[in-house]
């Protein structure tokens, strides 16, 4: 993929080490117990935007939200006063427009590239968002599929079926904050170099295929190996993309986890790794086990 852009597929991450892999125990789905836990809750890795043919929650991730008490996602997808508010966020500060960061020349076919794969946004907006965000929206166009879903709105609406309370780790506002710490400058290269990379407009982002491939397959392993690839560019940036952020999760959710059972989906990218949320937990002193989480492939959504 080339480019920051593909780390927001797993939700603003990058990949750490994940150790010994064994397929046959490929699974998104933990449960969170011990450590003076009167209830289980359970961590579940979720993806951005998926092709809908892959879209749908086995029996497992169905009985846990049912079960629950209450839903956490990254943040609060049911607040549609801080969604709005978070747009303003999504904006680069000081009126910075991606003509501020390349050159005549580069600006050109970057806003050429844009309009030819006719995003859901108009390039006008699009060039004042981080240019992390705005390559996000070309790679979505860029999936092998014509329908694509997102993880959480599945999880979102069992959950509002059930009559789940549905809360954020963090605020939309902090999120897109985020990416204020990667130089604009240096994401604006990295889109412009997806772009040179794709520059024929119908070529297959091979990486991203690849991913697609292995989230459905619930191979952390492989996902691991996708974002590890030096070509993704993230490894400098790791600290605030994904490990402050793991951090600051765990210890919300030491104060959370005695209270109430949950369900907490963020994404798939944050769980393994040495500084990953399952280990951050264990270290607490938290038993994190994986679950069964067949899917059942008549069961599409």
């Amino acid at each position: 993929m080339k480019n920051l852009s593909a780390a927001i597929f797993l939700g603003l991450i990058s990949l750490a080490a994940f150790g010994q892999h064994d397929k046959r125990n490929n699974t998104l789905l933990w449960k969170i117990s011990g450590n003076g836990l009167s209830q289980p809750s359970y961590l579940y890795g979720t993806i951005h935007l998926i092709c809908a043919e892959d879209a749908m929650l086995s029996d497992s991730l169905t009985r846990v939200i049912r079960e629950c008490d209450e839903v956490y996602f990254e943040v609060d997808l049911d607040n549609f006063f801080e969604m709005i508010g978070a747009i303003g966020k999504m904006k680069m500060r000081g009126d910075t427009t991606l003509r501020d960061l390349l050159s005549e020349e580069d600006y050109a076919r970057v806003k050429e590239y844009f309009e030819r794969r006719q995003p859901l946004l108009p390039f006008s907006l699009l060039e004042t968002f981080k240019p992390m965000l705005a390559a996000s929206t070309l790679q979505e166009s860029g999936l092998a599929c014509e329908n694509t879903a997102m993880m959480e709105q599945l999880i979102l609406e069992e959950a509002n079926r059930h009559g789940k309370k549905i809360r954020g780790l963090e605020s939309m506002a902090y999120q897109a904050g985020v990416l204020d710490s990667i130089p604009y400058r240096v994401q604006a290269e990295q889109l412009l170099r997806y772009i040179r990379s794709n520059s024929s407009g119908d070529s297959r982002d091979e990486e991203l295929d690849q991913m697609m491939k292995a989230y459905p397959e619930q191979d952390l392993a492989r996902l691991e190996e996708l974002l590890n690839h030096p070509d993704a560019g993230i490894a400098e940036f790791a600290e605030p993309l994904l490990y402050n952020r793991n951090e600051n999760w765990v210890r919300k959710l030491k104060q959370l986890l005695p209270k109430k059972s949950l369900l907490i989906a963020v994404g798939a990218g944050h769980l393994p790794g040495e500084r990953g949320v399952i280990s951050l937990l264990r270290k607490e002193g938290f038993t994190v086990t994986p679950v069964p989480n067949k899917l059942n492939k008549t069961r599409v959504i």
